[in-house]
This record gives C-alpha cells, sequence and structure tokens, in this order.
C-alpha cells in the first residue's frame, strides 16, 4: 500500500519539475533571443516564503500558512526596467476542509523595475497578471498526452500580482532580496478571501550586476 501510494506522488513530483523547467527555460530564450543587444542584467532567484490570507469561517477555509519553496527569473533591458517570470508552491500538502489534500501554486509573468541603490542595493518593485493553480489530489492516477500522468484535480483563477523586494548584494553577483508579493485572486471561491499575501528571502545570482 505505501509503495502505490508513493509512485503515483514521485509521477506527479517529477512531472511538475519538468513543466517548471521546461517553462523557465523557454521564457528565458524567448526573452534573451529579443532583448540580448541591450540587455542590462538577467537574474535567476530562488527562496521560501510564508503566504498569509484572510482567516478561516464556518463553511471556508484560509490559503495562508505553509512555506512555499519560490523560482524566479528577470531581465532588465532598459533604464532598469524590465519582464520577470515567478512560481511558488506549498512545499507540503494541506487538508481542505479536514479531510481533501490540496496544494496550492502560483504563477506570474510581471513587469519589473528594479533601480540601484548605491553599489551594493537595488530595490525591486513588479506588477502583473498570472494564475493560482489548486491541486485537489486524489487517490488514484490518470494519464493523457497533454498534462502527462497526475494524481490531482486543478481549480485554476486569474490574478494580479504586485511584489516590492530590497536586493542586498553580498559580492557583485549574489544578492540576498527580502521581499513582500500580494495575490489579488478572482473568483477565489474555495478560500475565505480573494487575496494572499506571501512574506519570504530569496537568494539571487545576478549575471550582469549594474555598477
Amino acid at each position: 500500500m505505501a509503495d502505490s501510494l508513493i509512485y503515483p506522488a514521485f509521477i506527479t513530483l517529477e512531472s511538475k519539475l519538468k513543466k517548471l523547467s521546461f517553462l523557465l527555460v523557454a521564457f528565458g530564450l524567448i526573452l534573451s533571443l529579443g532583448s540580448t543587444a541591450r540587455a542590462q542584467q538577467f537574474d535567476l532567484t530562488f527562496g521560501v516564503s510564508a503566504l498569509t490570507g484572510p482567516s478561516s469561517t464556518p463553511t471556508l477555509q484560509t490559503i495562508g500558512g505553509g512555506a512555499y519553496p519560490s523560482f524566479g527569473l528577470d531581465f532588465l533591458f532598459f533604464h532598469n526596467l524590465g519582464v520577470g517570470f515567478n512560481a511558488s508552491f506549498r512545499a507540503k500538502q494541506n487538508l481542505y476542509q479536514g479531510f481533501q489534500p490540496f496544494r496550492p501554486y502560483f504563477y506570474d509573468v510581471d513587469a519589473v523595475y528594479a533601480p540601484p541603490l548605491g553599489k551594493r542595493a537595488q530595490a525591486e518593485l513588479s506588477a502583473g497578471i498570472g494564475v493560482e493553480s489548486i491541486h485537489f489530489y486524489t487517490p488514484f492516477v490518470t494519464c493523457s498526452s497533454f498534462t502527462g500522468c497526475t494524481d490531482f484535480v486543478s481549480s485554476n483563477h486569474f490574478l494580479g500580482q504586485f511584489g516590492a523586494g530590497l536586493r542586498l548584494y553580498v559580492t557583485n553577483r549574489i544578492f540576498i532580496r527580502p521581499e513582500a508579493h500580494v495575490y489579488l485572486v478572482r473568483n477565489n471561491f474555495e478560500f475565505s478571501g480573494s487575496h494572499a499575501t506571501r512574506f519570504g528571502v530569496s537568494v539571487g545570482y545576478s549575471f550582469k550586476n549594474q555598477e
């Protein structure tokens, strides 16, 4: 029985990592081809955050709680302006209303403004759109040529994202970034509110740090 539960989970995790890697690489290639000549800065980040949301009600629960690993990249190509992509997800499954395993995912594509603050710091402001994807897990696996093999049903919602961070450079390339992101989610009917806030810290690498 244990093996039958672990195997679907492994398939799901492997599928997720492949999809995320493909998306990040494709996004980076498209942007690099369009902005190589004028590129000023390209950054990759990895971090961990906590998510907060409105308190639970008698019929709906909060989306808040749990640790959220996050991945991101951005291109700054015109006077500290550029575009970015972020993805984050709950590290461990939660229980919806005490019985249904689920995990939230957040994806967004943003406009980014990151002016330097001296030689060792850089502000970062972002705003954009994306998707909140809630995966409700099932005890069986279904496979298709489009989605691969999964053991969940998704509930997807359009969102707006507003973020702010402060990049503190440890070296000319490596920085630490305290950050906050506000998600405004459309028709987030599974949970007790239409917004969530993610607070965390990321470590980043800049391929062309501004002087």
